[in-house]
């Protein structure tokens, strides 16, 4: 058995938050993931709270992370392999705001695996204030062909790096 350097990972209900390398190279697999954020002036409205469309991009941001942290950076993907991933479909509930200089972290958990699409939830919260979202998303991920933007099968070698859903 391989000792895991989980040096940068961080418990988190029992999960770790990044992909643990080991020191023979084995990925853990990302069962949530979670990506800082800071609020800046020019994400806020006029009445001084995180404008509703910011959430989108916190969230977006995140799930880039997410792809990172298992090996896939999207531009490479298209270049290489003429895929591409896009938002199909987006559901977001706001609970509580978020104001200017706030800390937060945005959770990535992915939801379901299916032929062409990936599901994630994600929970916009205050850094270590989980118990108390401001915001959860709900987005289906289709996998396209980077040319005709027709849906296309997930490929096997993403597949192997994204975790088995329950």
């Amino acid at each position: 058995m391989s000792v895991t350097d989980i040096s940068r990972c961080v418990p988190h209900s029992g999960n770790l938050s990044c992909a643990a390398r080991s020191t023979e190279g084995y990925r853990l697999p990302v069962t949530e993931f979670r990506w800082p954020v800071r609020v800046y002036y020019e994400d806020t409205d006029s009445g001084g709270v995180v404008y509703y469309a910011n959430y989108l991009r916190f969230m977006e941001r995140a799930r880039t992370e997410w792809m990172r942290e298992l090996g896939f950076e999207q531009d490479a993907l298209i270049r290489d392999t003429g895929i591409l991933f896009a938002v199909r479909s987006a559901s977001l509930e706001y609970l509580l705001p978020a104001r200017f200089n706030d800390r937060l972290e945005v959770s990535v958990r992915l939801r379901a695996r299916r032929r062409a699409s990936l599901v994630f939830e994600q929970v916009v919260s205050r850094e270590g204030d989980v118990e108390h979202p401001l915001c959860i998303g709900s987005f289906r991920i289709a996998c396209l062909d980077a040319a005709s933007f027709r849906t296309r099968p997930i490929p096997e070698f993403i597949l192997k790096e994204i975790p088995h859903v329950d």
